[in-house]
């Protein structure tokens, strides 16, 4: 099974998988992001429609066409505009200094692609714009709340500070949290949460 077929079959059906209200941290941190904000591996399109409803201009991307269809039906529940894209990260074009924000929330992908992801994101993001993370550690093998069971998937701190060479970081911090969002996050995790400013 592909990754897109994986993430198709998780999203079809009328429920959420992850719940139609946004991570906490995108919650915390709104308040200072602006636009034009790009959510990557959005899924169903909790975290885009929320910033959405703040008055951003958001762009989510997903692999999964299952998932950006319900983003964009969540968003038309709620109200507000929502740009679209279905892509995959291994060839998507993030642009240069393009970003007010780029937002990543569970989004776990092997090492190499994550490092090219991270690179693209500093280059991505426009002066003063930030990167907002939260990704499980390997220490989340010791839940069972949610999230990969490959620990070449999870994140490990040191290894997302060097990846993001170039950016300032307001937030670089390993937390156990409880975290509730819909049927398939619930409970105590471990989490990596980040906040990383591309200088002016």
């Amino acid at each position: 099974m592909s990754d897109t077929t994986f993430w198709d079959e998780r999203f079809r059906g009328d429920g959420w998988a992850y719940g139609t209200e946004p991570n906490d941290l995108v919650r915390e941190v709104a308040a200072g992001l602006s636009g034009p904000v790009l959510c990557l591996g959005e899924g169903e399109g909790r975290n885009a429609v929320f910033l959405a409803q703040r008055g951003l201009e958001v762009t989510a991307m997903d692999a999964s066409p299952v998932g950006m269809e319900k983003a964009r039906r969540l968003a038309a529940e709620r109200g507000v505009a929502l740009t679209t894209q279905v892509a995959d990260l291994q060839d998507f074009a993030f642009g240069e200094a393009r970003w007010g924000a780029i937002v990543s929330i569970w989004c776990h992908t092997p090492i190499p692609l994550r490092q090219r992801i991270h690179r693209d994101v500093v280059r991505a993001l426009a002066p003063g714009g930030r990167f907002v993370l939260e990704a499980y550690t390997p220490r989340q093998l010791a839940f069972s709340t949610g999230g990969p069971k490959a620990v070449e998937l999870l994140c490990e701190p040191e290894d997302v500070r060097r990846e993001l060479a170039g950016l300032t970081f307001e937030r670089l911090e390993e937390k156990e949290r409880d975290v509730h969002e819909g049927a398939l996050h619930g409970g105590k995790s471990a989490v990596l949460q980040v906040l990383a400013v591309r200088p002016r």
